[in-house]
């Protein structure tokens, strides 16, 4: 054989070895769409840009405490048994039980029996519940809200369905009711804000005191890009007890993030978590999803059959994540971020995050899905 032959194949087999290699590599790195779902461009993936606009959203302190949990219920089982859904009218009456079914079946989903969600187990008396549970397909979506799964019954119960999305997609709308925003998409999952879990690397979302903090006229109704409605009382209800300087950019839906120009530093921070919270806040920033209807701030935080981010924060870090204290470190910090938000007022669907160069890298690509076979 020929040397140049020889050299050839020799360069072929490297090649190739190169390539499978690199291949490899990527694999290695896609995204996992049930622990970091939709598309890299979603609004809950896209970093804030070097053109953000920032106006200060002038946040009025939480008197009750400074950080809450809004758990979403996430179910990323889509092999489990499927469990019927029923209708219920209970909404959010506290002389309602959400356990009874009051109308008919609505469709059935992959939920594991033992996930009981009731008043014995939910947080709160009238907890938002809005629930997203991947489907059998392993992209469809289906949400609810407020949903509720109690003891000694094999069947589930709720109050509106939202329509279905695709994990694969952008993952905008869904179970949050007073913007129409994704269950999903910006939650804090189990894994995350661990002391080894390293950034957030997506949005997040918030609740706000709707009577202190979100704007509200007859133009606007009260929301913005990307919420897609307001709470139907918000005409009545939001910034009712506005006392300080109008804003008229903070509305439901609304991008809060920590400017670019500040020092993180800065602030002082005194525990771990927050200083982890306070990055994601500068470079992802956090959507309004709801309002939080008394003076609390929340955080959206996943509980499902993965595990329960409340209990998981408290094990990491020795204190609640709600912490009922306003004079504690972690609620000053708390405090300090919140009054520190501005609103990036040129988000839009055409300048997701304000635009220019983004803050953090973009997020991987995600594994290509495995779809169902269906028999011939």
């Amino acid at each position: 054989m020929k040397k140049s032959t020889k050299f050839l194949i020799t360069f072929l087999f490297l090649f190739q070895l190169a390539l499978n290699s690199q291949t490899a590599y990527k694999n290695k790195n896609d995204r996992n769409p049930l622990e970091w779902p939709f598309s890299t461009k979603s609004i809950w993936n896209m970093p804030i840009g070097s053109k953000a606009v920032y106006v200060d959203a002038k946040l009025q302190p939480a008197l009750i405490s400074n950080m809450t949990v809004d758990e979403d219920y996430i179910v990323m089982t889509p092999n489990e048994q499927l469990m019927e859904i029923y209708k219920s009218d209970a909404g959010w009456s506290r002389k309602k039980s959400r356990c009874e079914k009051t109308g008919d079946l609505l469709y059935s989903v992959p939920i594991p029996q033992n996930f009981i969600v009731s008043p014995k187990t939910w947080n709160g008396a009238t907890p938002n519940a809005g629930i997203a549970v991947l489907m059998p397909d392993g992209r469809t979506i289906k949400q609810n809200q407020p949903f509720a799964h109690c003891e000694d019954v094999n069947y589930a119960t709720t109050g509106y369905l939202f329509e279905d999305q695709d994990i694969y997609g952008n993952g905008l709308y869904g179970a949050h009711g007073g913007s129409g925003l994704s269950a999903i998409g910006g939650t804090l999952r189990v894994g995350e804000l661990t002391p080894t879990s390293g950034p957030i690397r997506h949005a997040l979302k918030i609740n706000l005191f709707g009577s202190k903090n979100i704007y509200y006229d007859c133009e606007t109704k009260g929301y913005r890009w990307p919420a897609c409605k307001s709470d139907d009382y918000a005409e009545k209800y939001y910034y009712k007890e506005r006392t300080y300087p109008i804003v008229k950019a903070c509305r439901m839906g609304a991008l809060l993030a920590l400017p670019a120009k500040l020092n993180i530093d800065s602030l002082k921070l005194e525990t771990e978590p927050a200083k982890i919270l306070a990055k994601a806040f500068q470079d992802y920033g956090a959507y309004i999803v709801d309002d939080t209807f008394w003076d609390v701030n929340a955080i959206a935080t996943e509980w499902g059959p993965n595990g329960r981010f409340s209990e998981e924060f408290e094990k990491n870090w020795g204190f609640k994540m709600s912490h009922q204290s306003i004079d504690h470190p972690w609620s000053r910090d708390i405090e300090k971020i919140f009054a520190k938000l501005h609103v990036v007022d040129n988000n839009s669907a055409t300048s997701i995050g304000g635009g220019g160069i983004p803050r953090a890298p973009l997020a991987p690509k995600l594994k290509a899905p495995k779809l169902k076979k269906i028999k011939p």
